[in-house]
């Protein structure tokens, strides 16, 4: 894909070989099913299939590969039939009429072809193994111009989905679902605990996602086909479209878990669809309040927000309040500010939420970077045997120098402000009595006069 013109970039070849292992992955499924459910038809017309156009390694290349797929595949897939309320083709309509191919040269298109067909996705071999592919695929989204919005580092998933501990029958949503890595860590949690087919069954309709980029939104259904979802619940639109009044008793959830999108701006006037008091242009925040909407009484939420979100007047201090009233914010995990990074270098948390029950207590935990390490990075992310320590502490909660307590009465008359540091670091600071602070800032100049002695002096040689 390097060597073609038309795939340049890291993102225009996520965005060719999206549609490829959709498109490869959703045929091999429906193969199964074909052979599963006797009443089963395919959406997809026959010619179109990826096995008969592209299984034979042999066949179309070329200008006669490009013409098939640039004027036949797309066109009859972005505009497949509709009328019989197929949602398996409502799926592959809203995939295709959102995509390109993006490759020019029909010969190295047919190579990238012939390196998939070595995949059999019915095989669980096969599918194991590139499911892990596939995540280190959503990995490097993360360096791939602005997509590393919609990837969540797999630890990160991992921790807040064995946190909020989802139960089978429960209706959980991810409103951002991006490229789908909390659904697949639900999904993968309720399956180990299922104990019977009918739980297995009920998960394709339990988890469920909003998404309303196109690229996000097709690489969240390849990854929940892999993960044996025969027809992903990931509806295509702006979580923020609706006005909160349409939402309904029936439209509540048991568990929310979610990285909303932050530092953006809404758009289409969607503000708008919230009351007054809470409207502001900040995406974090209206999620926030969407959120806590979306949650039946007792029902939980554990999410993603940027330190940007725990401060602030006016607006940001009343959905705060809005929060702690409404829900028993109980924990709220401090990460450092490299998690996210290369494409978001702010500092955030992980904030666990029930609602129904006003807040009394905030426990804190200051999650460290490892020993001798100074940020995350590509090359060292953030690992879920990191958590090990706080996962001991969650149900066994005791003050030490990662953990600590804030009252409401505290928060409150500090304006609703979360941003509440370790104390444990500040009474360090404040052990040192004035005289200490002057031997040390005495020595500390006394090093650097020593410092630009050695400069001067190899100047001068």
């Amino acid at each position: 894909m390097r060597q073609d013109t038309g795939t340049g970039s890291d993102e225009l070849r996520i965005l060719q070989l999206g549609w490829m292992l959709f498109l490869k992955i959703f045929s091999d499924k429906d193969k199964e099913l074909e052979l599963l459910q006797d009443d089963y038809t395919s959406p997809i017309p026959a010619e179109l299939h990826w096995d008969v156009w592209a299984g034979n390694d042999e066949g179309m290349t070329g200008d006669e590969l490009l013409q098939f797929v640039d004027r036949k595949l797309f066109p009859t897939l972005s505009n497949i039939d509709l009328s019989t309320g197929n949602k398996r083709a409502l799926l592959v309509h809203e995939v295709f009429d959102n995509n390109y191919n993006y490759m020019k040269s029909g010969i190295h298109l047919r190579q990238v072809i012939n390196k998939l067909n070595e995949i059999d996705f019915n095989n669980s071999k096969d599918k194991h193994v590139f499911g892990q592919i596939y995540e280190s695929f959503l990995g490097e989204l993360q360096s791939a111009g602005t997509l590393g919005e919609f990837y969540t580092p797999r630890a990160i998933t991992e921790l807040m989905t064995e946190l909020i501990d989802p139960k089978a029958g429960e209706q959980v949503l991810d409103p951002a679902c991006g490229t789908g890595g909390f659904l697949t860590a639900v999904i993968e949690h309720l399956k180990a605990k299922a104990n019977s087919v009918a739980e297995r069954e009920a998960i394709q309709h339990n988890v469920k996602g909003w998404e309303y980029k196109p690229l996000p939104y097709m690489l969240a259904n390849t990854n929940l086909i892999l993960h044996d979802i025969n027809l992903p619940n990931i509806r295509y639109g702006d979580s923020l479209e609706r006005p909160l009044s349409e939402y309904r008793q029936s439209d509540r959830v048991d568990v929310i878990i979610a990285n909303p999108p932050f530092g953006g701006v809404v758009s289409n006037n969607n503000e708008n669809n919230f009351p007054q008091t809470y409207r502001t242009k900040e995406s974090a925040d209206l999620f926030l309040i969407l959120m806590i909407h979306l949650l039946k009484d007792g029902g939980r939420a554990a999410i993603v927000l940027p330190d940007g979100s725990l401060t602030g007047d006016g607006i940001k201090q009343r959905i705060r309040q809005k929060l702690l009233e409404d829900c028993n914010l109980h924990t709220i995990i401090r990460l450092p500010n490299s998690v996210f990074q290369p494409y978001a270098s702010v500092a955030t948390n992980l904030l666990f939420f029930t609602k129904g029950e006003p807040t009394k207590n905030i426990w804190y935990w200051e999650h460290k970077l490892p020993e001798g390490q100074k940020s995350y990075s590509k090359t060292k992310q953030i690992q879920f045997a990191e958590f090990d320590r706080l996962k001991d502490w969650w149900n066994n909660r005791e003050v030490s120098e990662h953990a600590w307590q804030a009252s409401i009465e505290a928060i409150a008359a500090n304006g609703y402000n979360l941003d509440i540091k370790n104390p444990h670091k500040l009474d360090v600071e404040e052990t040192l009595s004035s005289s200490q602070l002057l031997d040390l800032m005495h020595s500390s100049f006394l090093q650097g006069d020593a410092l630009l002695a050695e400069l001067r002096k190899e100047l001068l040689q």
